[in-house]
């Protein structure tokens, strides 16, 4: 019973992932099917519908209701300074480099709500760099992209950012970057100055060019293999030599068809350099 059910689901949830690409331009199909099938029940749970087949033909008669999906299906998960031990390595390992070039510009892929974009605009600050960084930070989900832009957390939020933000060889007090106001913390304008927020989809969007680092973590823990290598491939043709690329702690560059186009600069923090070629 429970097999031919499983069964049927994988049916449905291939011809509601088609016509959200469809309908919408929103490609999922080559995103990990755990995490689908896991976002796509709840909110057939939350919906009180009895099948996915019901549930995709409110997505394709109900932009509203597809919205919904579409932003279950976006990953969220983020915060400031996540990972504070990535943070050190950058201080340590990743910004004299960066400091050898004039003009940087840091690719900040699948930005979420931009937590983690104000913590690399911090660090640069506090690191003598910011004045001549150009951050492009790019997500294909509106939703996140408008709260990304308006810098505003929760303030509670912020006091565990604090310790994350103190655990990274911070250089100053975390409150000097934002204020509060009404039980929000509403981040610093300076450090909005050089950010530039975009749509970009990293399953369909073309790459960003000359590009000196990417940062895009724990988002290719979400891809089936064959998408993290056309992401990969992406990444690739938009570093300059000797470019960046930090992935997430949860991601391993050496299970793709790139591990040879790449060395490491830290192993435990995924944090890569584009090998040089000749001529390019």
């Amino acid at each position: 019973m429970y097999p031919e059910k499983d069964a049927i689901e994988d049916v449905e949830i291939e011809l509601l992932l088609e016509g959200v690409y469809q309908r919408y331009g929103y490609d999922f199909r080559d995103y990990a099917r755990t995490h689908v099938r896991r976002r796509i029940l709840n909110r057939l749970q939350l919906s009180q519908l009895e099948s996915i087949s019901q549930l995709q033909h409110h997505v394709l008669y109900d932009p509203d209701f597809a919205s919904l999906l579409i932003k279950d299906l976006s990953i969220s998960v983020t915060e400031m300074f996540r990972d504070p031990a990535f943070y050190r390595a950058v201080r340590d390992k990743i910004i004299p480099a960066l400091k050898t070039w004039s003009y940087v510009k840091i690719w900040h892929a699948g930005c979420s709500t931009g937590e983690e974009v104000y913590s690399m605009a911090i660090l640069l600050k506090e690191e003598g760099l910011y004045d001549r960084v150009q951050i492009y930070a790019t997500d294909f989900n509106e939703y996140s992209l408008k709260q990304a832009r308006e810098g505003i957390f929760s303030l509670e939020d912020m006091k565990q950012y604090s310790g994350n933000y103190q655990q990274s060889n911070a250089r100053h007090s975390f409150s000097n970057y934002y204020f509060s106001d009404f039980g929000l913390a509403i981040m610093d304008q300076s450090l909005k100055k050089n950010i530039v927020w975009a749509n970009h989809n990293l399953v369909t969007d073309s790459d960003f060019t000359e590009t000196h680092m990417i940062v895009c973590r724990n988002v290719l823990i979400y891809f089936n293999r064959g998408l993290q290598n056309k992401v990969y491939k992406l990444f690739y043709s938009s570093l300059v030599n000797g470019g960046i690329l930090c992935l997430g702690s949860r991601e391993n560059l050496y299970t793709s068809d790139f591990k040879n186009n790449f060395d490491v600069i830290d192993q435990d923090q995924k944090i890569y350099k584009k090998k040089y070629i000749s001529g390019a």
